[in-house]
């Protein structure tokens, strides 16, 4: 009776921690998303270390929902197959998190170089693109109060018109025109590059921590989901 009601509390656990699975689950795809969202505005299109972090956290987030109700199912049917299949699906999840943490920590750098490079592309580009009136430069500029890669005066070097300006997005406070014969006071002068490459740096090692902090819970599901199966392997009765 003693293993009985042990194996009833390791029951009650096991749904505790896979509602809590689900919920990490979401907020991994949550995060991902809104990452990837992020980095398309600031990074090319192609295929980058930051990108294809992102798109395996986001990945891992839905397989580890799936992997949660895998184990809802086994734990309510006291189903041996399901369970086993749930602890190993779920060490593969944990262990690819954390070869995810790993790589977001070593490609941090690598993130914010492909940064500096694609966002002087785009300053090329800006007087072929400025006439639609708005530019993913200019949200990038105007969002984190920047002026330029390194700073302001990398403007000097487009060919703007009329010469010598910088985008209405550089200003302090943006009016149509406040960008032709600006005084320095009146615009951001620190560069883009440095600032958006610290906020990218510091939240793919939030990602990082996050997926590091969600794998010890599942070690906790894991142990958990163990016990479970030997107890149904011995033919316990444990509702």
């Amino acid at each position: 009776m003693a293993v009985e009601g042990g194996m009833k509390c390791v029951k009650i656990l096991l749904y505790v921690f896979l509602l809590a699975f689900c919920a990490c689950a979401v907020g991994l795809i949550a995060v991902g998303v809104a990452a990837q969202y992020v980095l398309s505005q600031t990074i090319s299109q192609e295929a980058t270390p930051g990108s294809v972090l992102l798109v395996v956290i986001i990945a891992v987030g839905a397989f580890l929902f799936l992997v949660a109700i895998v184990g809802c199912c086994g734990a309510c049917k006291e189903n041996n197959c399901l369970m086993i299949t749930f602890v190993i699906f779920l060490s593969l999840i944990m262990l690819v998190e954390v070869a995810a943490a790993i790589a977001g920590y070593v490609f941090r750098d690598k993130v914010m170089s492909e940064f500096n490079k694609d966002f002087r592309q785009q300053m090329k580009n800006y007087p072929k693109q400025n006439h639609t009136g708005v530019s993913i430069l200019d949200g990038m500029q105007e969002n984190f109060k920047c002026c330029g890669a390194a700073n302001y005066t990398d403007w000097g070097n487009i060919p703007l018109e009329p010469k010598g300006r910088v985008p209405d997005s550089c200003c302090i406070n943006v009016t149509q025109g406040c960008g032709i014969n600006f005084k320095v006071k009146d615009i951001y002068t620190e560069g883009c590059v440095e600032k958006i490459g610290v906020w990218l740096r510091s939240n793919v090692l939030v990602v990082a921590a996050a997926a590091l902090g969600i794998a010890f819970v599942e070690v906790l599901g894991i142990i958990f989901a163990c016990c479970l199966v030997k107890s149904i392997r011995s033919g316990y009765e444990v509702m």
